[in-house]
């Protein structure tokens, strides 16, 4: 049973900023190698965070698929960066997790330089 919104808006203030930001970008025709290459990937998560204002917490943790798709994660101040990549569909997905203050265009912004995808994606949510 869903709540009145009288009750709702009393949970969370309107006025109360955003305990995070999340952008999520999906990128489309991108080389096939370049999504299978872990070590450019990663560069790319690292720089992303760094334009973004971004502290690393730590190394990219990546994961290899059986089919060539990778997966880095890179934990970043409480949050976190990820690039999922399919090669065989010429796809990448970037995900940002950032508390206020941190400019998530600005990584959006270095991950679109750095893999170069024939189209872009992106939506932009506050959380939390």
């Amino acid at each position: 049973m869903t709540q009145p919104r009288s009750a709702l808006s009393a949970l969370v203030p309107l006025h109360a900023p955003p305990a995070v930001v999340h952008l999520s970008a999906d990128f489309f025709g991108v080389s096939p190698t370049l999504l299978g290459d872990q070590s450019v990937l990663c560069g790319v998560l690292v720089s992303a965070a760094g334009a973004a204002g971004m502290q690393a917490s730590g190394t990219p943790i990546v994961l290899k698929h059986h089919d060539g798709a990778v997966s880095a994660i890179l934990p970043v101040d409480g949050c976190h960066m990820s690039l999922h990549t399919m090669p065989d569909q010429e796809l990448a997905i970037l995900d940002v997790l950032a508390r206020p203050g941190h400019d998530v265009q600005r990584a959006l912004d270095v991950v679109a330089r750095r893999i170069a995808a024939r189209s872009v994606r992106a939506e932009r949510r506050e959380r939390g």
